[in-house]
C-alpha cells in the first residue's frame, strides 16, 4: 500500500511537468503549448470509460475484450499527439525548438504521473 512518500513523489514530479510546459510557452511567448497539457490530461479517460464499461461478467468469459481495446487505442492516440503535436508546431515554426523540447519532456512527465498515480492506487480486485 502506497504511503505519503508516493504522493510527495508523484506530486513533485507532476509540479515540475507543468512547470515545464507552462514555461515552454511563458519564456517563449506563444501558447500554443499549452494543448500539451490537454491532451495528456484527457488520455487517460477513454482508457478508464472503457475498463468501467467492460467489467467483467460472472458468468462469461471473453478472450478478447474490443472496448478494452478501443480505449487502449485511443489513449495511445491522444499520447503519441501529445508528443507529435509539439513537433508539427515547431516544423511550421509556430514555437521554437527549446519550447518543443520543454513541452514534451513536461508533458511526458504529466502522463507518466497520471498513470504511476492510477498503478500505485488501484483498488484490489475481490476474488
Amino acid at each position: 500500500m502506497p504511503g505519503l512518500k508516493t504522493i510527495i513523489a508523484l506530486s513533485f514530479i507532476l509540479a515540475i511537468g507543468f512547470l515545464l510546459v507552462i514555461l515552454s510557452s511563458a519564456l517563449f511567448g506563444n501558447y500554443l503549448t499549452l494543448l500539451v497539457v490537454a491532451t495528456y490530461v484527457v488520455a487517460p479517460i477513454p482508457n478508464w470509460i472503457c475498463g468501467k464499461a467492460a467489467q467483467q461478467d460472472d458468468f462469461m468469459d471473453n478472450g478478447s475484450n474490443t472496448v478494452v481495446e478501443l480505449g487502449r487505442f485511443i489513449t495511445g492516440f491522444l499520447v503519441v499527439m501529445g508528443i507529435a503535436l509539439p513537433v508539427v508546431l515547431a516544423h511550421t515554426e509556430a514555437i521554437t525548438i527549446q519550447a518543443m523540447a520543454m513541452s514534451i519532456v513536461g508533458g511526458l512527465l504529466i502522463y507518466s504521473t497520471i498513470i504511476s498515480f492510477g498503478m500505485f492506487f488501484r483498488e484490489q480486485e475481490e476474488f
